[in-house]
């Protein structure tokens, strides 16, 4: 079986190309060699590595950036997929794809269900939200899961950053009242390797599933646990839990023009998929103790 990985670099594809790897061999094209905002080229680089699992797990992340290149963003979150979708859908192939919870507003108050109606806020959650919709309109096999607040040790994400500030300033400013569950990169590849396997022994069917640690916090308690835990582990850091300040999200964004608009609530409701695999999904203070304490803090860089 051939595995054709997008974003093998990223957070999750770094993790997919451990857990895929028993299902097969996988071909992880670098984004210079996948520009997936050339449909053009997307077409022949399908044609001619003829995948039977297509993994899309790149994407424009940039929330904030993407507000000003909506067009980029949607080449890449959307149109792309609407690429493969098409392939998939002609070859017999099977499309894994990962979206978000920034597809939703965030006003609810319970966490939302893969009923729930999407109704996006920002650019970023506008194109992969166009992505989800060209994938259930594509005609192929595919599972899609949505995830959120994803972090690992591998490549750019908020615990890495605070982890930098931390040791670079005395005060900070965090959001305090958008509320979600950190994911670790490592638990959403090992997942999608356990539904892999249930799809192929007709155990899960295809469609749409939410995907994410369990428990909640916010941003700014999610800073604060990272400062604390990392402290634990001896690093030497100018910052104190005294010097990590609430801020609502509309000051924030007052005191950072061009910041997009997030979502309050992101918490996802993932009944479904751990159902149909008979799993509990671990809190999110598994994965960050776990990040936390593989770090060599004396040459964190």
């Amino acid at each position: 079986m051939k595995i054709l990985l997008f974003g093998g670099n990223g957070q999750i594809g770094h993790e997919l190309q451990r857990t895929l790897a028993p299902f097969g061999r996988i071909v992880a094209p670098s984004r210079s060699e996948a520009d997936l905002t050339e449909a053009g080229n997307l077409q022949a680089m399908l044609q001619t590595q003829a995948p039977d699992i297509i993994v899309n797990a790149a994407a424009y992340t940039a929330v904030d950036p993407a507000e000003s290149n909506e067009t980029t963003a949607f080449a890449v979150n959307a149109t792309a997929v609407e690429t493969m979708a098409r392939y998939a859908r002609y070859n017999g192939s099977l499309l894994v794809h990962y979206s978000t919870d920034y597809v939703f507003d965030g006003t609810q108050s319970a966490a939302y269900t893969e009923l729930d109606a999407p109704n996006p806020l920002n650019a970023y959650g506008r194109t992969k939200l166009a992505g989800e919709l060209a994938l259930q309109q594509g005609g192929c096999h595919a599972l899609t899961f949505r995830t959120s607040w994803v972090f690992s040790s591998h490549g750019r994400n908020f615990i890495r950053t605070i982890l930098k500030l931390a040791r670079e300033r005395e005060t900070i400013d965090v959001v305090s009242d958008q509320i979600g569950a950190p994911t670790s990169a490592e638990l959403v590849a090992d997942v999608t390797a356990l539904a892999l396997a249930a799809f192929h022994a007709d155990a899960l069917p295809e469609g749409l599933y939410h995907l994410t640690a369990s428990g909640s916090t916010s941003w700014y308690g999610l800073a604060c646990y990272v400062v604390q835990q990392a402290q634990a582990h001896g690093a030497t850091m100018k910052l104190g839990l005294d010097g990590i300040r609430a801020v609502r999200s509309t000051d924030y964004r007052r005191d950072r023009p061009g910041t997009a608009t997030r979502p309050r609530n992101s918490r996802l409701d993932c009944s479904k998929l751990t159902e149909k695999l008979g799993l509990a999904l671990p809190h999110w203070k598994v994965h960050v103790d776990r990040m936390l304490a593989q770090i060599d803090y004396g040459n964190e860089g």
